[in-house]
């Protein structure tokens, strides 16, 4: 089993260093922008995958957690505290060093929180919401829960817009670069920015967490926790009878899938440079449930796959202005024709459900 995983995971480096190869090859570089998109959603969607496939329990309030991590950066880093210098938690911040001054687009003074700081401060800030809405929500079972979780995220949605704070409408612009690393022994800074110059860079740093994060759930998932979440996701009362404490398993896994969309976001936000109130709009929301159910809800690989792949279709604008219309169209026929997922799909099982009675 560790072998295979091993090995599944080399092969996903590989892939990963062929792309770019090939975008290299047939002189389209400009693909590296997409795909880097797409590795930071793919982060959301496999998040997102083990909680619905492995402790079966469903989200459509992700977006919110995405938004809660992405906007905290944004405004972290944007926001100017110098009118503000002399408050206690400014005055810590500030002898912690992790205030940084500069100027903004205008030449005024400007003393901001730094990307490191702000990004650990908005993860921190998703998790803790996560566990705080978790504890009662995750008693729910079924379309309740459904419902709870779309209440939350529909909740995010709405403080943003009217929030002038998060730039309301507008979202927040003018996000700057996250050093991730320095500059060592002559090699560049491993910038998080959307320049040109920056590229290459950006894609590998994306796929690269994304891959990371892959390693951690298939670590997870042949662990004895994944073990319990298997036999969760099968029966709650079989499991709960095993001696499993399963609204402990549960929790912990929907912390670990809001932590793992909040890093999402405030991954991309610096790469794009901004965020806008979209990203956490209830149609996102429902666009991560349908990669995860096209995936399959009990194969991580079948979600990467296909959550990056679609997202990456979406982000190049394959389907037009009929964007949402499709995810949407695909969801039902996934539920329809392939509940395991798209991968599991065989086509003489598709023949028996379209011609029922008929011959394959």
């Amino acid at each position: 089993m560790r072998t295979r995983k091993n090995f599944s995971l080399a092969a996903l480096c590989l892939a990963t260093v062929g792309l770019h190869l090939l975008t290299v090859a047939t002189g389209t570089q400009f693909y590296l922008t997409q795909l880097t998109m797409a590795a930071y959603y793919g982060l959301v969607v496999i998040g997102l995958g083990v909680l619905m496939g492995y402790a079966g329990q469903i989200s459509i309030g992700h977006a919110g957690f995405f938004a809660i991590g992405g906007y905290l950066a944004a405004a972290l880093t944007t926001r100017n505290l110098l009118p503000f210098q002399d408050a206690p938690p400014v005055r810590i911040l500030d002898s912690l060093g992790l205030l940084v001054s500069g100027q903004d687009i205008y030449g005024e003074a400007l003393l901001t929180v730094t990307p490191w700081a702000a990004g650990g401060l908005a993860v921190a800030a998703a998790a803790l919401v996560a566990l705080v809405i978790g504890v009662p929500v995750l008693k729910l079972k079924g379309h309740y829960l459904a419902m709870a979780t779309l209440g939350f995220g529909t909740i995010v949605y709405r403080l943003l817009l009217a929030s002038p704070y998060f730039g309301e409408a507008d979202g927040i612009a003018e996000v700057p670069a996250f050093v991730l690393l320095p500059d060592l022994a002559g090699f560049g800074p491993v910038v998080v920015s959307g320049g040109a110059d920056h590229r290459v860079l950006n894609f590998y740093v994306a796929w690269g967490t994304l891959i990371l994060g892959m390693a951690l759930l298939l670590n997870l998932i042949g662990s004895r926790v994944g073990r319990a979440l298997r036999s969760l996701h099968s029966s709650e009362e079989a499991a709960e009878a095993s001696g499993i404490a399963t609204a402990g398993c549960k929790l912990q896994v929907f912390v670990l899938s809001a932590v793992y969309a909040a890093v999402a976001g405030v991954l991309l936000t610096h790469f794009n440079g901004g965020i806008g109130p979209s990203e956490a709009s209830v149609m996102k929301s429902v666009r991560y449930v349908a990669l995860v159910a096209v995936g399959g809800m009990t194969n991580l690989w079948g979600t990467l796959i296909m959550g990056v792949g679609l997202t990456f279709l979406s982000l190049r604008g394959v389907f037009g202005a009929h964007d949402d219309m499709v995810f949407g169209v695909i969801l039902i026929a996934v539920m329809l024709f392939a509940p395991q997922g798209i991968l599991s799909l065989r086509l003489k099982e598709l023949a028996r459900r379209l011609v029922p009675g008929g011959r394959a």
